[in-house]
Parts: C-alpha cells; sequence; structure tokens
C-alpha cells in the first residue's frame, strides 16, 4: 500500500508497544483501523544485529522502565519474528489499514523486501548509517526519513546517498521529528518542517513526541502531508514508550482534527463559500432613502444611507448615485433601484 497524495497520511505508530505479545500487536491494529488511521507501523529488528550489549539505555527508557536490565536486554523481549510480521499484515488486510514497518538492520530490510512491502521508514538513528542507507535507496520503495537528532547537512548527506543508490527525492518523505520521549513543545521547531521542504524540494511531514495532538495538528496545517504519532492500548503498560504515546480514544481524537483541519484548509482562493452565500443579502447593505424624496430632486450624499439587506444597489456605487434625478417621489427608507433615476 502506498501513499495517497490527496490526503495527509495518518500513521499510528505501535513501535514496540506490543511488548512483544502477538495478541497485542493484532489488538493494535484493530484499534488503528477503528480509529481512521491510514497505516499502522511496527518496528522490525533483530536485536543482536542492531544493538551492543554494552549500549547504554536513552534516559526516558531508564526513566519508564528502570535501570535493572540493559537496552538490548529490553528490546530483546520486544522483537516480533517472521511469522509473527506476516499474521499482523494479514490482520491488517483484513481490517483494510496499511502495514508499515522500520528496520533497524540490514537483515530487518531484508525480511521485509521478501514481505513485499512498498513503503518503509528509515528511523532517526539510521541517517548516518551509510551501509544501511545504500541498500534501502536500491530497493523498490517509496521511502519516510524521519530526521531526529539531525542537521540540515545530515539530511542533505542522507537524501544524496539515497539518491546515488537509484532513490528519486519524488519517492521520499522526509519527516521532522524530535526523539525525546515525550518532547518538550519549546523544542519541537515545527517551523523546521518548512525549512526541510524548502532546502531540498521534497514531501515534508512530522514524527509527533509531545503529550496530546495538539502539535500534530498544527504540523497540518503548515503543511505536513504526513503524520506520525504513537498510540498504545494503555498508557500504564510496562514499556519504554507507552508513557509518550496517546491512548485509544485519543488516537481517533487525533484523526478526527487532523481530517477537520484539511477541510479547513480548503483551496487557497478567497471567494465566498458555498454554505456562506445565503448570508450575503442579509449581511451586506443596500443603499436606502434618508427620508422622503420628491420626483425630479437631485441626490445629495445627505438623501441616501446604506442599511440592510445587501440585494439592491451596492453602498460601493453611492459616490455615482449623488448628482442623479429622480423619476417620481419616493418614500422614505426606501431601497433605492437604478430604475428609480433619470
Amino acid at each position: 500500500m502506498v501513499f495517497n497524495n490527496n490526503t495527509v497520511q495518518i500513521i499510528a505508530e505501535a513501535g514496540v508497544n506490543h511488548n512483544g505479545d502477538l495478541k497485542v500487536a493484532l489488538k493494535m491494529v484493530e484499534v488503528a483501523a477503528k480509529s481512521g488511521a491510514d497505516f499502522i507501523k511496527f518496528q522490525t529488528f533483530k536485536v543482536e544485529d542492531s544493538v551492543s550489549r554494552n549500549s547504554e539505555k536513552a534516559a526516558y527508557q531508564v526513566r519508564n522502565t528502570g535501570k535493572d536490565e540493559s537496552q538490548f536486554e529490553m528490546l530483546k523481549k520486544l522483537e516480533i519474528d517472521h511469522e509473527a510480521h506476516r499474521l499482523i499484515m494479514n490482520h491488517c488486510a483484513e481490517h483494510k489499514i496499511g502495514f508499515l514497518s522500520t528496520p533497524f538492520d540490514l537483515g530487518s530490510i531484508h525480511l521485509l523486501h521478501q514481505l513485499g512491502l512498498k513503503t518503509v521508514k528509515i528511523p532517526s538513528g539510521e541517517i548516518i548509517n551509510l551501509p544501511y542507507l545504500r541498500k534501502i535507496g536500491r530497493l523498490d520503495w517509496d521511502i519516510i526519513l524521519s530526521t531526529g537528532m539531525a542537521s540540515l547537512g545530515e539530511i542533505e548527506r542522507a537524501l544524496e546517498i539515497l539518491a546515488e543508490a537509484g532513490k528519486p527525492k519524488e519517492k521520499i518523505t522526509v519527516l521532522h521529528c524530535n526523539t525525546e520521549y515525550p518532547t518538550p513543545y519549546e523544542d519541537v521547531n515545527l517551523r523546521a518542517m518548512k525549512t526541510i521542504g524548502r532546502a531540498f524540494g521534497v514531501k515534508t511531514g512530522y514524527s509527533d513526541h509531545t503529550p496530546g495532538i495538539v502539535v500534530p495538528i498544527a504540523a497540518v496545517a503548515l503543511g505536513a502531508c504526513v503524520i506520525e504519532k504513537h498510540f498504545t492500548l494503555d498508557r500504564n503498560m510496562d514499556g519504554p514508550d507507552h508513557v509518550a504515546s496517546l491512548e485509544p480514544g485519543e488516537l481517533e481524537e487525533m484523526v478526527v482534527a487532523i481530517r477537520r483541519t484539511e477541510q479547513a484548509l480548503g483551496s487557497a482562493i478567497k471567494q465566498p463559500s458555498p454554505s456562506e452565500r445565503k448570508n450575503i443579502a442579509i449581511a451586506r447593505k443596500s443603499v436606502h432613502t434618508a427620508r422622503p424624496l420628491s420626483k425630479n430632486a437631485v441626490i445629495s450624499e445627505s438623501d441616501l444611507i446604506c442599511k440592510r439587506p445587501g440585494n439592491g444597489i451596492s453602498p460601493m456605487a453611492f459616490d455615482d448615485l449623488v448628482g442623479k434625478r429622480l423619476k417620481s417621489d419616493l418614500p422614505g427608507d426606501y431601497m433605492l433601484r437604478y430604475e428609480d433615476l433619470l
């Protein structure tokens, strides 16, 4: 399933919030589909190929899962194997939601290619991984490139490597991102998303780790074509990412808010909308007589007043009426017509 360029594509990020439990992962597919999201995204990795046994946890991971186990040990419990991927993908097809995943090592790239994916996401941490970028660039995939922790120069180099491997920028969507969980609002720097788009001529979106749904809505208003947001079945579950994730009701709320924001953005053409045309005559004004006027009277400014309704002569023609003569006597508070003039 590839991206639809006509609407904002909403990715419900399951990540590792299934806690390595296939039943939870399948339930998350159902929740994401019910929310109206376009895709659900998981993470594909073999810990031995992507994390050293000596690798420390991020501060937020220590905060959320403790420090008794290493990052290697924590992630080992969150792996999903080839068969689980296949079952999750089948479940996505049954519930009419697209399946995406993020590979974290070369073997996982191969696995997702074997499974027939059309779109994959490059995570922020791999934006400086030359062999990884080169391998992904050679495959016939649409690419989502996340840019947390990256400078503009690092984004440029990653795009160059992908291009050299055969990936045109038309097949790449670049997501602005901050990798702190949760991201402080003052660190979001949402305007950087537009900077990325201008600098490289690519489609842009936003991967969000802030609390709530305000920032994704703002990103849509700024032109994001993709929104990614973590969700969980329950924020109280054990695991590194649950705390910074939306619960099912909040995910639905975000999807509705994004769709309404899309509607509200409109076409950029300024003209009366279909719903307000009926208000023109009611809210605008027409030229009326300010008092009774006699036949052959020469109209002066003081003879006229602008009042509702607005289905007569427009007040914008006020100056053209001054100095005209009347064909007949007119009462006060009369909506003037061109037929009344000589």
